[in-house]
């Protein structure tokens, strides 16, 4: 006879809530005192706290969201769970960059250099890692060619036309777009975006999945029993991500203040700032896609990875645009030469690496090489 599971209590389900809590408690103390704590920048003992404080609180948090993106991914299958985890994490980019923004005192290349970070972090630096940890695990590794060149076919024109054409446009300053050309651009983003969208999660659901994965298997006569219970987890799970990530967007503006002043008072290049916030970001769906390539599960990890390359871009950029236009902030997109080039050799060596059905070593290693340039570009540009 079949024994029957005790639901969880609720000391149980607080327990798995705690970056939650952890967050939300966080989130009350520095809207309290967090103003005044901030304003007194003599004190580094203090400051170095703080900042471990508000970076620990929104890292479990974080992690919060990916554990309950992974819970729906679970519960919705592939390639919906890969989706749903990037755009979660990009959610919280967008937020923490529009909070800087918003404090009227913004860089205005953070979002260019935090876009750069992303694309620079992702197709390279954890593409190059997860093909080369997988590459020497199991020689070569197979993924479903249809799905990396659908992302490429939206990524390249999209970050060619956020972060190089802008320097070639002389109705405005070098690096920025006018009201028409941003208002254009954003709207064809997200119009493109969401035709992707549409053939990721309907009309071509499958070119997102493994190969010999592509046909879903009727759900089985316990499955259907049991479907109440499965809306009801994921309502439950979605109304916790979304819960997971308010700390995050109401912390944001307590980190960009640390990382700004800790810049200017440590006399860095500013663009750490961006690669700062797109570590503390992708940290999470970085080790999700470097353990499914290292568990040769790569589709996985290039629905990460390129994913995340084509959200960032897709997202970040019109909603920073129309930021700056509604606040009448300065919003510089267009890279430095050195940078435009580097990304024009990531998206061609992406071309390549993306043109067979299988991958070795040797791509990864080309794409750690890129990555390794960009970190030597900004310390020595």
């Amino acid at each position: 006879m079949q024994k029957s599971v005790a639901a969880p209590g609720w000391q149980q389900r607080l327990r798995g809530e705690l970056p939650l809590v952890f967050g939300i408690l966080t989130l009350l103390v520095f809207v309290a005192y967090g103003d005044s704590w901030l304003a007194d920048s003599q004190h580094f003992v203090v400051r170095g706290v703080l900042f471990a404080w508000l970076l620990g609180a929104i890292a479990v948090c974080i992690f919060g969201v990916v554990r309950h993106a992974d819970h729906l991914a679970v519960l919705l299958g592939e390639p919906l769970g890969t989706l749903i985890l990037t755009i979660s994490v990009i959610l919280i980019e967008v937020a923490l960059i529009v909070a800087v923004m918003l404090r009227g005192e913004a860089d205005p290349t953070l979002a260019r250099d935090t876009m750069f970070a992303v694309i620079m972090l992702m197709m390279n630096g954890m593409v190059g890692l997860g093909l080369l940890a997988g590459g020497i695990r199991h020689v070569q590794q197979e993924y479903n060619l249809e799905g990396a060149r659908a992302y490429l076919a939206v990524l390249i024109p999209l970050s060619a036309v956020a972060l190089i054409l802008p320097n070639r446009t002389v109705s405005t300053e070098v690096g920025t777009m006018n009201f028409w050309q941003a208002t254009f651009f954003s709207a064809a983003t997200i119009l493109l975006y969401a035709i992707f969208l549409g053939l990721q999660t309907m009309r071509h659901r499958g070119f997102f999945v493994a190969p010999g994965e592509v046909e879903e298997e009727p759900a089985s006569e316990e499955a259907l029993a049991d479907a109440p219970a499965r809306r009801r987890s994921i309502a439950f799970h979605s109304i916790l991500l979304f819960l997971t990530m308010l700390p995050i967007v109401g912390l944001a503006k307590y980190l960009a203040v640390m990382v700004e002043e800790g810049i200017h008072t440590l006399g860095v290049p500013t663009a750490l700032g961006g690669i700062l916030i797109a570590a503390l970001i992708l940290a999470p769906e970085s080790i999700s896609a470097l353990d499914a390539a290292i568990a040769n599960k790569l589709q996985r990890s290039i629905n990460l990875c390129l994913g995340s390359a084509l959200s960032t871009v897709a997202l970040t950029v019109p909603f920073v645009l129309l930021i700056g236009i509604a606040t009448g902030q300065e919003v510089k997109l267009g890279l430095r030469d050195d940078n435009a080039v580097l990304l024009m050799l990531t998206l061609l060596v992406s071309m390549l690496t993306f043109s067979g059905a299988r991958t070795n070593v040797l791509y990864g290693a080309v794409h750690l090489l890129l990555f390794v340039t960009y970190i030597v570009l900004i310390f020595n540009p």
